[in-house]
């Protein structure tokens, strides 16, 4: 789980949000050399259902900033891997409007060109919600709105069938899963630590954070041993 792949800039809060350029390449290249493919969600879904088997690391990047096209393409291409960015789909072209306070930056979004372009470069796009809410905080109508909305937004823009979502912030229930479920959506990811695992529940995916605040050997550990199951 990724969010910028960029240089911090100085005073930002939560730099954990932000992996270097360089230190993006050299995990991809730990990734390549340790005999992983790079796989987005739905080319990993037949691992996680147990059809396939092979040493296999899905990339995430949450929210859809422009410097996961400028920055994180580039390398992903170089070693012939694929990634999903999940999408705040009413936050097209704008910023992050739901932590820029917070965090004290703004970061710019991908807009539509450039998710095409993300696209065309044989990356995948999933959703993130509409406007980035905790999904357990909203009624029923609202609820959905954020879950299928986001999907019909972003299908529109992208004219190819959008199958992955995201939970904003990681925050979903047995009535946020079932929205997921509802809206057609194929699999779905929270912020939960730990590795996904063949036979597990689609729909409540735990994942690896891979943060810049992280000393370089976390991410062998995080590959190699039971680092993140233990947490």
């Amino acid at each position: 789980m990724y969010h910028n792949v960029a240089v911090a800039p100085k005073g930002v809060r939560l730099r954990g949000l932000y992996v270097s350029p360089r230190r993006f390449a050299r995990q991809m290249a730990l990734l390549q050399w340790l005999g992983y493919r790079g796989l987005s969600m739905s080319a990993a879904l037949p691992y996680l259902r147990g059809e396939r088997e092979g040493k296999v690391a899905v990339i995430t990047l949450d929210d859809g900033y422009r410097d996961n096209l400028e920055c994180a393409l580039p390398v992903l291409r170089r070693y012939g891997f694929t990634a999903t960015c999940y999408v705040v789909s009413a936050a097209i072209g704008a910023d992050n409007h739901w932590d820029a306070q917070r965090l004290g930056v703004h970061k710019p979004l991908m807009n539509p060109d450039e998710l095409r372009s993300w696209r065309d470069a044989g990356m995948e796009v999933g959703a993130h919600s509409r406007h980035h809410p905790r999904l357990p905080e909203l009624g029923e109508s609202e609820l959905d709105d954020e879950v299928a909305g986001s999907r019909r937004e972003l299908e529109e823009i992208l004219t190819v069938p959008v199958t992955q979502f995201c939970y904003p912030y990681g925050a979903a229930g047995l009535r946020e899963r079932e929205a997921v479920r509802r809206a057609g959506f194929a699999a779905a990811v929270a912020v939960r630590r730990g590795r996904a695992l063949p036979g597990g529940d689609l729909f409540d995916l735990p994942r690896v954070m891979v943060g810049g605040h992280h000393a370089p050997h976390v991410f062998p550990l995080q590959l190699l041993t039971r680092h993140e199951d233990r947490h």
